[in-house]
């Protein structure tokens, strides 16, 4: 929710406070207690809270006002931030030392490392702009214009950081200090009133019951589901008599109770079993009157039980009885936790199947083998459904079909949707013109509030999330409809926006994740990829949910998407998107004037973040208070006291300015071709964590070889995209908390001959990910120098094609927790490679690319990979076969071949065929051979 994410926004500037740098921020400590101790008050009110107005299509009044204060809190406390950090450099500008100004503070609460999978890094060595979705951001300006809310008088400046001239900076402390008291007033009367709201929780049940289906009720339509539908039945009533827990898992309206509805009411079923009970549990359950339900529907009576005698009387109910228990609908652990006692295992062929929208509540109950993911429905089937909803038996009009394909395709494959429109559909009338506006306006009105089956089932989702997931939940809204979205984005995005509740010992970054994991859990966000280590790498969100998280968002002014109308009653909003561009002007939404696009902009002056995906903003023209910038520019002014996140497009090349006035800065990502040189105050943005110069054109300086105060940059984990970069001693020891490091060295002989340019890696003992491309002009001494640390697990190494990888083989292999490995270009000097036992203890993916003068490859024992995943050969012309014993390790799912002779290709099909012979239809391998970008074997 909206106010929840506001509040713990304005806490992280409060905290962010006690580490802010040179000149310090000071705050009078009885107001800062006063307002925390409220706030805290405030967020714990909303995460017990269960709105009145959840299910209605206005924005909760509370909710609003909490919104309100809080972002009147913010802007009081940042803008007396900016006013002393500008006010401090004009005077060091008139003659103080710029250097003087800047001191460490070191915060780390706002991590971000680079989220999901790496594993996209690793495929060549060339740009990863492909890494980068449509790069990022570009707030060209900063006009530090004063605070655009009159009621604060500009917030500000310190006069005790100061040594200002006169009693101006002192009335303007006067005024923040007063200013700052006026919102912990409004803050204290939000909290006397809230106190006096009776916390009950509301009974989601009763409220959907009169639109839930139970399993009294006419049969479904089973459209799509035939070949899971007879998976399920095989599993209920096959040959094992153990008792079996069978979890059906799957996203709101994707069809879980239909297709147990449909086993359940089968006659084989009712054949099968002596004894058959279907009970819906949702999420605010009764255990006690679950039990008494599943009791009474096995025959047995439940007067005056509690819960142990419940569970008593439903075990000896059930015994020596073969019973199928469905269990509809569970959201929670627990529940199952509290039922599992009573139902026996007799060894009789018993069934227990639960339906549920929560991967971590199946993966609790049984093994990933037994558990039926539910997804949806392809054309044919979408169609036959929508086809049968609307008309039943009768024939399809020849004029209705194009329009109607139409209309089916924009559910997407989800049969409640379907279901809902077919059923919207079949009491309209049969005209080409109401159709087409059923077309056109298809998701609103599928998450109309008129149409409560749909929107509430959905919302249900929504509704029962936790408040600190309800932010992430509704910022997914942001990104584009069908868009791939990498989870490394997500969470980078999620960290900057500062909605995130802290958790003690765990980074941001660590709890953007976690949630991330949760939403998925939950079947609100898609899987679309995930790396060979298990990490999430791109996420999608289904149409019909993106559609709720918009509707819920701007409802409750989480974020504002810009469009032609004008901006009046959002000037407040702290959030914008910029939608796709479909005009000659880049950055101009579509059918968007110019001019009217930025006065909207210019008259947000609120605004903490600017997000665009594949369009861009123009020159800023008021963003004071700006923290989080994602869009395209064409330049960058570095000027934004508040920024958090930097992530602009670029065709400009340019020397990055002094970021001495960045005190907040965390995340800083440029695309662009040409090449950037950093400013020697880089090495005291002390919570800079995520540096990435996605064409590996960031040039960074030594760091000043004369510093009476070193800064240890604690905070920073992924430096990517450096060249030229020297890893001397002085340099490590600065950036000792390094996880990802991408480097591309072109070092001359001279350089050589001065420094040990890679030869203090290994002092890198967090290091977990390591991308080096090496073109020296002479020799390469710094790749023999280099040292591994033991704490690397994905390395990609691209030297010059006259290295020989005999020299570094031994100790990669000896990586202990090393998972991926790529080798790009270099040769091999003996033309053979023979593994050792124990090498390469960890390793899941290996990649030899380019790899000259590779004949001969011996690996005398599957014993020598024990947990190769992936196997990918790609141009290594001279391998005359791969090794047999490849094909004996148990965990080796893929082999890709690319432009290889067809020796090797005919070594990995005598692999296939020997590992079906062993393993017949349970074989879990395939091969893939390409030649010239051609597919010519897919085993």
């Amino acid at each position: 929710m909206a106010a929840y994410a506001s509040l713990n926004s304005l806490m992280k500037v409060i905290d962010d406070i006690e580490t802010h740098p040179s000149p310090p921020i000071f705050l009078d400590k009885q107001q800062v207690e006063s307002l925390t101790e409220k706030l805290v008050f405030l967020q714990e009110f909303l995460e017990s809270y269960d709105s009145p107005y959840a299910y209605s299509d206005e924005a909760d009044p509370l909710e609003m006002r909490i919104v309100d204060a809080a972002h009147v809190a913010e802007d009081v406390i940042e803008s007396y931030i900016i006013d002393t950090m500008l006010l401090s450099a004009a005077a060091t500008d008139d003659g103080g030392s710029e250097d003087d100004n800047y001191d460490d503070g070191g915060s780390d609460g706002d991590n971000y490392d680079d989220g999901g999978s790496d594993d996209d890094n690793y495929d060549d060595g060339g740009s990863d702009g492909d890494n980068y979705d449509d790069g990022g951001s570009d707030d060209d300006n900063y006009d530090d214009g004063g605070s655009d809310d009159d009621n604060y008088d500009d917030g500000g400046s310190e006069d005790d950081n100061y040594d200002g001239d006169g009693d101006g900076e002192e009335i303007s402390c006067i005024h923040f200090y007063q200013d700052l008291h006026n919102v912990i007033e409004e803050i204290d009367w939000l909290k006397k009133e809230v106190a006096g709201i009776t916390r009950e929780k509301v009974v989601h049940q009763r409220i959907v019951a009169g639109f839930r289906s139970s399993s009294t009720e006419k049969k479904p339509i089973m459209v799509g589901f035939d070949g899971v539908l007879l998976q399920l039945l095989d599993r209920l009533t096959d040959g094992n008599t153990n008792l079996q827990i069978i979890p059906i898992v799957g996203m709101g309206g994707i069809g879980k109770t239909t297709l147990a509805k449909g086993a359940f009411e089968h006659r084989l079923i009712k054949d099968h079993f002596d004894i058959c009970v279907w009970t819906t549990i949702s999420q605010d359950y009764n255990i006690v009157e679950t039990l008494r339900q599943v009791l009474s529907r096995a025959g047995g009576s439940s007067i005056s039980m509690d819960e142990k005698e419940l569970e008593v009387e439903l075990h000896k109910r059930l015994w020596g009885r073969r019973y199928l228990v469905i269990l509809d609908d569970v959201w929670s652990i627990d529940v199952w936790d509290r039922l599992k006692f009573s139902f026996p295992d007799c060894g009789d062929g018993s069934r227990v199947a639960v339906t549920t929208r929560m991967s971590n509540l199946a993966a609790h109950l049984t093994d990933s083998y037994s558990i039926f993911k539910m997804g949806f429905l392809d054309e044919a089937s979408s169609w036959t459904l929508f086809s049968n909803t609307v008309l039943g038996e009768q024939s399809f009009p020849t004029r209705l079909e194009k329009i109607g394909r139409k209309i089916v395709g924009k559910c997407n494959g989800l049969p409640l949707a379907i279901a809902v429109i077919g059923g919207l559909m079949a009491k309209s009338e049969l005209t080409l013109g109401y159709w087409v506006h059923i077309e056109e306006n298809l998701s609103s009105i599928v998450n109309s509030e008129n149409d409560d089956y749909c929107l509430r089932i959905l919302k249900l989702s929504y509704n029962h999330l936790p408040a600190y997931l309800k932010p992430c939940f509704l910022y997914m809204g942001v990104f584009e409809e069908d868009s791939e979205i990498r989870a490394s984005r997500i969470v980078e995005l999620w960290v900057s926006e500062g909605f995130l509740k802290p958790i003690d010992n765990k980074s941001f970054t660590e709890i953007a994740r976690e949630c991330l994991k949760e939403l998925v859990d939950r079947n609100l966000i898609l899987v679309h990829k995930s790396g060979i280590l298990g990490n999430i790498k791109s996420c999608k969100i289904h149409d019909l949910l993106r559609d709720l998280s918009m509707k819920e968002a701007q409802m409750q002014r989480f974020f504002y998407v810009l469009r032609e109308q004008s901006p009046q009653g959002v000037i407040s909003q702290h959030r914008i998107v910029i939608p796709t561009s479909t005009s000659k002007e880049k950055f101009i939404p579509p059918s968007t004037s110019k001019e009217k696009f930025c006065d909207a902009l210019g008259s947000m002056s609120h605004a903490r973040s600017y997000v665009s995906h594949k369009g861009g903003v123009p020159k800023l023209t008021n963003s004071r208070f700006l923290r989080t910038l994602y869009a395209y520019a064409s330049s960058y002014s570095f000027e934004n006291v508040n920024s958090r996140c930097i992530a602009f497009t670029t065709t400009w090349e340019f020397v990055i300015p002094s970021i001495n006035l960045l005190w907040n800065l965390h995340t800083l990502i440029i695309d662009c071709v040409k090449s950037f040189t950093a400013p020697i105050e880089i090495w005291k943005t002390h919570k800079l964590r995520h540096v990435d110069f996605l064409f590996r054109n960031l040039r960074l300086p030594d760091p000043p070889s004369i510093d009476n105060d070193i800064i240890i940059m604690k905070n920073l984990e992924v430096l990517k995209g450096v060249r030229d970069f020297s890893l001397s001693e002085d340099v490590v020891k600065r950036i000792p908390h390094i996880k990802k490091l991408k480097l591309t060295t072109m070092y001359r002989a001279e350089l050589l001959g001065r420094v040990n340019c890679l030869g203090y890696l290994h002092c890198l003992t967090k290091l977990e990910s390591l991308n080096l491309i090496v073109y020296p002009f002479d020799d390469t001494k710094c790749l023999l120098k280099m040292s591994f640390p033991p704490s690397l697990k994905k390395v990609y190494l691209s030297p010059p094609i006259y290295f020989e990888w005999e020299e570094i083989l031994q100790p990669l292999g000896s990586l202990p927790l090393l998972q991926k490995l790529t080798l790009y270009c270099g040769r091999f000097r003996t033309s053979k490679w023979e593994t050792i036992e124990d090498q390469f203890p960890s390793l899941k993916s290996l990649t030899l690319d380019c790899c000259d003068d590779l004949e001969n490859w011996t690996v005398l024992d599957s014993s020598h990979f024990p947990l190769l995943q992936e196997l990918h050969l790609r141009r290594i012309y001279g391998l005359k076969e791969i090794p047999s014993e490849i094909g004996g390790i148990a965990t080796l799912r893929s082999i890709e071949l690319i432009n290889c002779s067809e020796s090797v290709l005919l070594s990995a099909k005598q692999i296939l065929k020997e590992q079906e012979d062993i393993y017949g239809d349970q074989l879990d391998l395939k091969i893939t051979a390409r030649v010239l970008g051609r597919t010519i074997k897919n085993w």
